[in-house]
């Protein structure tokens, strides 16, 4: 199908009646500054044959997907401008990251829910994939005019700390709704607090896995994918986040074997 110009309207405009010519200047004016939706009307009632109306039925939907894209733009925009932070609300009891403090699923969920409904935005999560060793989860951003965006990011069952199939599942299911939801908002969480020591910040767990996710996404070759995962390792290590990194490590060997059974 064939997308309307302003030769459509044109030939329109020829076709109409010659004994009409207020209606002709009225089009003329019309058409100069009518959306898509005013030109299939001026079509219709000027007689347009069915090929030009749906050549004008296929620019309306284009022009009302262009309208909502950029009704999502400013409404994100403005909600970036809400600057919302993400509180670290829950602490590490036991293990290696023992004494670090983490924001939870629920956490995210309250700091960027007002901001967003605010803006006339919402989010939402799908499970894309779900097999035994390997899940995958997709959140979705959508505004009320109907634009819609989405990230998703996999992970296996996280089967650390003794915990049962259905557990495993579940706490993944969690970690990567968590993720999925600070990456399609762009926010991450605030770091802790050093007493105004001024000192360096490190990078959270987050931003480190958002980063080698990208790039381990992008990878073409077994090398690079072998480069990734190594640099990730020294990060992960970097940040104590051994939950990330066991993660990252998971999606990247997947990758690597992926890569390798292509190459055969």
């Amino acid at each position: 199908m064939q997308t309307a110009t302003m030769a459509d309207i044109t030939e329109v405009e020829l076709a109409a009646p010659a004994a009409k010519p207020p209606a002709v200047q009225q089009t003329r004016a019309l058409a100069a500054s009518a959306t898509p939706a005013d030109l299939l009307r001026i079509a219709v009632e000027s007689g347009a044959d069915l090929d030009k109306l749906e050549r004008l039925m296929a620019l309306q939907t284009q022009w009302e997907a262009k309208e909502a894209k950029r009704a999502f733009d400013a409404a994100f925009s403005a909600f970036k401008a809400e600057a919302v932070t993400i509180l670290k609300g829950r602490k590490v009891t036991d293990g290696p990251l023992k004494g670090k403090s983490y924001a939870e699923l629920h956490d995210v969920v309250n700091a960027v829910t007002p901001a967003l409904s605010k803006h006339g935005l919402s989010s939402s999560w799908k499970l894309t994939m779900d097999e035994k060793d390997w899940m995958q989860v997709t959140c979705y951003l959508r505004h009320v005019n109907g634009h819609e965006e989405s990230v998703s990011m996999g992970g296996p069952p996280d089967a650390g700390g003794a915990k049962n199939a259905i557990q495993a599942r579940a706490s993944t299911k969690t970690y990567l709704e968590r993720y999925t939801l600070k990456a399609i908002t762009g926010l991450s969480e605030q770091m802790d607090d050093d007493d105004g020591n001024g000192k360096e910040q490190k990078p959270s767990g987050d931003e480190t896995f958002m980063k080698y996710e990208s790039q381990l996404v992008d990878a073409k070759t077994v090398d690079e994918v072998r480069r990734i995962r190594a640099l990730a390792g020294a990060a992960f290590e970097a940040v104590g986040d051994v939950k990330g990194w066991n993660q990252f490590k998971s999606m990247a060997d997947k990758k690597k074997t992926e890569l390798e059974r292509s190459a055969q």
